[in-house]
């Protein structure tokens, strides 16, 4: 593609740790950030959507700064663009808007500067830009990712054939990262990570099995996070009790929070709504799907 083309950038919102798989394991939804991007003189960024109106509309706009790192990275020097951008993802909820804006930004560079990086690259840039790889890699990838970040490489196996709905419970009040982590202790006893490790495997597995069932159970069973995190999700307890009533097998925290996930089998999504709104009124309902497609660049040439 030519960067004189106009062309449009669109990333999958992600969830993370799908209750035990704690900064390993990301499913990419149906969310979607997208850009639409115009070669030009000078930088401009303009907002499509009422929550992309806060963030600044030049190059110090976050998304178009980790494009200059990214292309700097390679030793090239990002041109200027118009850039029009819009976000389904809710800010600051636990649905993975900043990793949508990470790998946004590197689609961006390797398209305007003609980087031709493979997904592995894109995925490691922006892995390491994240801190961890579950949110990143499942906006790349799509599907459901299982990743290892170390100081020596990131790896992951993408998994596409997962076949669940998701209804996201969402708050109307922030929760930013940095209070969730806040809560977390620095470290476990042996026996206690011995033991989270072999709940995340066996979660790994029932998804790859399709055995729903031992797979919300496995959520449920988290040490690594979820207990710590309850007090600042009081909604969780509810959604929990009466979820079951509804088809739903599995019920995490979505990422750092504090928007709760309930998972179905397909066609379910409705009931599971309909049914959770009676005990929580105030909240946001989204019926969700897997995006398999991961981020993807479009041309818009003779749009």
């Amino acid at each position: 593609m030519s960067s004189s083309d106009m062309f449009m950038i669109k990333v999958p919102a992600s969830t993370a740790n799908l209750g035990p798989g704690f900064d390993s394991i990301g499913m990419a939804l149906n969310l979607y950030l997208t850009l639409e991007v115009e070669r030009s003189d000078h930088w401009e960024v303009v907002p499509l959507s009422e929550e992309m109106a806060i963030f600044p509309k030049d190059e110090s706009n976050f998304i178009i700064q980790i494009a200059a790192k990214t292309a700097a990275k390679y030793q090239k020097e990002l041109p200027p663009a118009k850039v029009k951008v819009k976000s389904e993802i809710p800010l600051a909820r636990g649905l993975g808007s900043s990793a949508s804006a990470i790998v946004a930004g590197i689609e961006l560079a390797d398209t305007l500067c003609h980087l031709n990086l493979s997904r592995q690259e894109k995925f490691e840039i922006a892995s390491e830009v994240e801190g961890h790889p579950d949110n990143a890699g499942a906006s790349v990838f799509g599907g459901l990712l299982i990743a290892c970040q170390t100081t020596d490489s990131v790896d992951a196996i993408v998994e596409h054939d997962v076949d669940i709905e998701i209804v996201a419970v969402v708050p109307r009040e922030e929760l930013l990262t940095k209070t969730a982590r806040g809560v977390l202790p620095s470290e476990l006893p042996y026996s206690k990570a011995v033991t989270a490790g072999a709940v995340s495997n066996v979660l790994v597995a029932a998804l790859l099995t399709g055995n729903y069932p031992l797979a919300g159970k496995m959520m449920k069973m988290d040490l690594y996070h979820q207990p710590y995190r309850r007090e600042l999700v009081p909604h969780m307890a509810v959604i929990e009790e009466k979820s079951s009533e509804f088809g739903v097998f599995g019920v995490a925290l979505s990422g750092a929070g504090p928007t709760i996930l309930c998972f179905v089998e397909p066609g379910k999504s409705g009931d599971v709504i309909a049914g959770l709104k009676k005990s929580l009124p105030d909240m946001d309902y989204l019926s969700l799907k897997i995006d398999q497609a991961g981020s993807k660049v479009f041309s818009m040439s003779g749009i």
